[in-house]
């Protein structure tokens, strides 16, 4: 059964840090480009970092890029997401996502709620 489980959201104040993991189990890991998205209210779902299979590439939103850093443990089929300086306008929930490589398959957690606000 394939699973992604995401953890490590919560309310921080702006300035303030947050790493998110995601659990992956049910698939082949070390397979997968994986890739962290957002979706704030009212608004649609946003690519926000991804990461290569073996992890030797990485990319980001304009909006994250310099603040988040997107990492993985294929040992321990898990991707984080490192995110510093936070604003309030980087609440949303956040989702990570499996895609297969040279596939359409695709996995999706339940996501994680952050919210940045004093």
């Amino acid at each position: 059964q394939v699973q992604l489980v995401e953890s490590g959201g919560g309310l921080v104040q702006p300035g303030g840090s947050l790493r998110l993991s995601c659990a992956a189990s049910g698939f082949t890991f070390s397979r997968y480009v994986m890739s962290w998205y957002r979706q704030a209210p009212g608004k649609e779902r946003e690519l926000v970092a991804v990461i290569t299979s073996v992890g030797g590439s990485t990319n980001y939103a304009d909006s994250v890029k310099g603040r988040f850093t997107i990492s993985r443990d294929n040992a321990k089929n898990t991707v984080y997401l490192q995110m510093n300086s936070l604003k309030p306008e980087d609440t949303a929930v956040y989702y990570c996502k499996a895609q297969r490589v040279v596939s359409t398959i695709e996995h999706w957690g339940q996501g994680t709620q952050v919210t940045v606000s004093s």
